[in-house]
C-alpha cells in the first residue's frame, strides 16, 4: 500500500466538508504503520467515497512481485449500501459481484432459474456453451481480474479459501461497527426443521439437562449429524441429473455440514478465544441454536488474513478498544481517525417528548400515551412524512390498532415481514404526508430532504437479554458494552433524517429510559452526539385532535381506511397547532397521489388490514420477537 496515493484516488472532483482533512488523517494513520485504521465519519462525510481513495493506495500489478498481494476489496454488511455503490458514476470503478443466487439463468427454459440451480450446478459434467456470458460467472471474472473488488460482507465471507478471490494488499469494510456482530451471526448454526434437510433422520437430544454440560453435548450430537449430512449429500453427488430442488438439498446439506465440521473444531480448540453456546428451549426433539461469543477465529480467517492493510469506516464505532477486544485486533496496531460532523447542530434536534418506561412491565400503560403523543406530532407535522421507529413488530401492532381507534388511519402506513421493502419504497415514492411505522429501519436508510421531516424513537433499542449471548455477557458484567449496542443504534437511527448539511429533521424521544442511556453512555458518545444530547428541549406540542392529524391529507377520522374525502388532495396551509419550521417546502404542496384512489397501504385499508396479525407472530412483548432473539436485533433488520 502506497498512503501518499490516497488523495490522488479520490474519485471526486472536489471535497466537500471535511473530506480533505479525514483523507490527509487517513493517509499518516497508514503512513505511521498500522495495519488497521477505524475511520469513525458521521453522516454525510461521504464515506464511499473516502473509502475509494484508501482502495485506490493499494500495490498495483506493475508494482508487484509474483507473491505479493494486489489491488483491494470493498465490502459493507448492507445489501442497499452496495446497490447505492453499484449506482454512483463516481464509483464506477468498483466491481460488484453478488452470490448466485442473485442471478438467473440466461439459457432457454431456465431465464427465471436461480444460477445455483441452473443446469451447471444439477448436472454433472454439465459443459455450459454459455458461460462466457452468463451473468454471475462474467460479473465474477470482471470482479476477480480488477483492482477493485466490491461485494457483501457475506459474500466475503463466504468465499474465504476461494481461488478465485485470494488475499489482497488492502480491505475496506464501510458500515464497519457491528462486524462482530455479524460475524456472531454467520458463525452461529440454527438447527430446525426447517434448516435441517435430513431432520428426521435424527433424534435429537435434550441438550440442556446432559451431565456432560450443553455445549458438549451438543458438540457429540453436530458430530452425528454431520456424518448424516454427508451421507446424504454424497447420495445426491452419485446421481447424474437433479432438480433445482435436490440441487438446493444438496448444497444446504454441504453447507450445514461445513457448519457442523467448524463448530466442534473450534469448539474442541483450547486455544480458540471463542465461547460457544447453546439455546434449546423446547428440550429434546425441538429446534436449537448453536451461538459463538467474540469468534476471534472465524474473523481471522474470514476477514483479517484477507488482506494486508484494513480500513473500517463507521458513524458509530463508539470505543477504539472495546471494537477491537471484540473482532480479534491488536489495539497497538490499529489507529482511529475521527471525522467531525459538518451539519449544523440545530438542524438535527432531538426532542424530549418521554411517555415513560416501554420495557415489557410498564408497556401496557406507556405504549397508549406514545400513541396519543404520535397524532400530536402529526398535528405539529401536517403536511410533512414522519417516520415511527417502533423497535419490534409487536409495538409496530399495538401502536397501528390504537391508530385505527383513533381514526387516523388514513395517514398511516405499515408493514409487514414479506413486504417490508415494498412497503418502503412505495412510502418513499408517495408524495402524501404518510407516516410509517417502521421495524429495525435504524440503518442504510437515506431519507434526505422531503423523504422525511420527523421521526419518533419508540423504545430505548436494548439488545434482548432473552439471547444466550447477551446473558452470558451481562452475566460477566459488560454492561459498557449492552448500553453501547444500544446507543449505536440510537445514533444510526438519528442519521436517517439529516443528510446534507442543508437538510434538517426532528427526532422525537418517546422512551424515557433514551435519556438514561445517554447517561450511561455518556463517555463513549461521539462529541458531534453529544451536542445533540447536549442540545435536548421540551417543545411546545398541539393538543390531541385526531382531526388535526390528518389535516395535511384529504380525508377525516373514521375507523378504517381511506376515510372521507376525494382522492389525490391534500390541505395546504397549517392549523393552529401546527409546527413552526425552520424552512424549506412541504412535503406534499401542491396536491399528492392519496386519498379514496389511493393504492398505498395504511393500516385500515383493505389492503393492508391483514398487516398486524400477519406480522405478529405468538410475541406479546417486543423484545421476544422472534428477530429480537438475534445478536443484531438492534442493527440488522431482516
Amino acid at each position: 500500500m502506497d498512503p501518499d496515493r490516497i488523495r490522488s484516488s479520490f474519485p471526486a472532483p472536489s471535497y466537500r466538508g471535511n473530506q480533505e482533512a479525514a483523507l490527509a488523517d487517513i493517509r499518516d494513520a497508514f503512513a505511521a504503520g498500522n495495519d488497521v485504521v477505524l475511520v469513525r465519519a458521521p453522516t454525510g462525510s461521504g464515506k464511499s467515497l473516502l473509502a475509494r481513495a484508501i482502495a485506490g493506495a493499494a500495490r498495483t500489478v506493475e508494482e508487484a512481485s509474483p507473491a505479493q498481494a494486489t489491488g483491494a476489496y470493498y465490502t459493507t454488511p448492507q445489501v442497499s449500501q452496495l446497490d447505492d455503490v453499484a449506482a454512483d458514476d463516481l464509483l464506477d470503478d468498483l466491481n460488484v459481484i453478488r452470490g448466485k443466487s442473485n442471478y438467473t439463468c440466461i439459457l432457454p427454459g431456465e431465464e427465471t432459474t436461480p444460477v445455483n440451480q441452473a443446469p451447471c450446478a444439477r448436472q454433472r459434467g454439465y459443459d455450459c456453451s454459455v458461460k462466457h456470458r452468463c451473468p454471475y460467472y462474467s460479473d465474477r471474472a470482471i470482479a476477480s481480474n480488477r483492482s477493485i473488488a466490491a461485494m457483501t460482507l457475506a459474500y466475503f465471507m463466504q468465499t474465504a479459501g476461494s481461488d478465485v478471490f485470494r488475499k489482497r494488499d488492502v480491505v475496506v469494510v464501510d458500515e464497519a461497527h457491528g462486524l462482530a456482530e455479524w460475524a456472531e451471526m454467520y458463525a452461529a448454526i440454527e438447527l430446525s426443521p426447517e434448516t435441517v434437510p435430513v431432520w428426521d433422520d435424527v433424534t435429537v437430544p435434550d441438550v440442556t439437562n446432559a451431565e456432560v454440560g450443553p455445549v458438549e453435548r451438543t458438540s457429540r450430537f453436530a458430530e452425528q449429524l454431520a456424518g448424516v449430512c454427508e451421507r446424504a449429500k454424497d447420495d445426491l453427488l452419485a446421481r447424474d441429473e437433479l432438480t433445482p430442488e435436490q440441487a438446493a438439498r444438496r448444497d444446504r446439506l454441504q453447507e450445514l455440514r461445513s457448519e457442523l465440521n467448524y463448530f466442534v473444531e473450534d469448539y474442541r480448540d483450547r486455544d480458540s478465544a471463542t465461547t460457544w453456546v447453546v439455546d434449546q428451549p423446547g428440550g429434546a426433539d425441538s429446534p436449537l441454536t448453536v451461538k459463538p461469543l467474540d469468534p476471534e477465529k472465524y474473523l481471522s480467517h474470514t476477514v483479517w488474513e484477507r488482506g494486508n492493510k484494513f480500513a473500517l469506516l463507521s458513524a458509530t464505532i463508539l470505543n477504539k478498544a472495546a471494537f477491537c477486544r471484540q473482532v480479534g485486533l491488536d489495539p497497538d496496531r490499529v489507529a482511529l481517525v475521527d471525522v467531525g460532523h459538518t451539519f449544523p447542530v440545530e438542524n438535527r434536534p432531538l426532542y424530549d417528548v418521554t411517555q415513560g418506561k416501554m420495557t415489557y412491565e410498564h408497556r401496557d400503560e406507556t405504549l397508549p400515551k406514545v400513541a396519543r403523543l404520535c397524532l400530536q406530532l402529526m398535528a405539529r407535522h401536517p403536511d410533512e412524512k414522519g417516520l415511527i421507529h417502533a423497535h419490534s413488530y409487536a409495538i409496530a401492532d399495538r401502536l397501528a390498532e390504537k391508530f385505527r381507534e383513533f381514526g387516523v388511519a388514513a395517514r398511516v402506513r405499515t408493514h409487514g415481514r414479506a413486504d417490508r421493502d415494498a412497503q418502503l419504497e412505495e412510502w418513499k415514492a408517495t408524495d402524501r404526508p404518510e407516516v410509517f411505522v417502521s421495524v429495525k429501519m435504524e440503518e442504510a436508510l437515506d431519507l434526505r430532504g422531503d423523504l422525511c421531516r420527523w421521526q419518533v424513537l419508540c423504545k430505548a433499542p436494548y439488545l434482548n437479554t432473552g439471547d444466550s449471548r447477551v446473558a452470558r455477557r451481562l452475566e460477566e458484567g459488560q454492561w459498557a458494552w449492552y448500553h453501547r449496542a444500544a446507543l449505536r443504534t440510537v445514533i444510526q437511527a438519528c442519521g436517517r433524517v439529516v443528510r446534507a448539511p442543508d437538510d434538517y429533521g426532528d427526532t422525537y424521544l418517546a422512551d424515557s429510559s433514551l435519556l438514561d442511556l445517554f447517561d450511561r453512555a455518556e463517555h463513549d458518545t461521539p462529541s458531534w452526539f453529544r451536542d445533540q444530547v447536549d442540545r435536548l428541549s421540551t417543545p411546545d406540542l398541539p393538543e390531541f385532535d385526531p382531526a388535526a392529524a390528518l389535516a395535511g391529507v384529504d380525508a377525516e377520522p373514521g375507523p378504517s381506511g381511506i376515510a372521507g374525502g376525494s382522492p389525490g388532495g391534500t390541505r395546504s396551509g397549517r392549523n393552529a397547532g401546527g409546527r413552526s419550521g425552520r424552512g424549506g417546502s412541504s412535503s406534499s404542496a401542491g396536491g399528492g397521489r392519496g386519498g379514496a384512489g389511493s393504492t398505498s397501504r395504511s393500516i385500515g385499508s383493505a389492503s393492508g388490514s391483514s398487516t398486524a396479525s400477519s406480522s405478529s407472530s405468538s410475541s406479546s412483548d417486543g423484545d421476544d420477537d422472534p428477530m429480537a432473539d438475534h445478536p443484531l436485533s438492534d442493527v440488522w433488520g431482516e
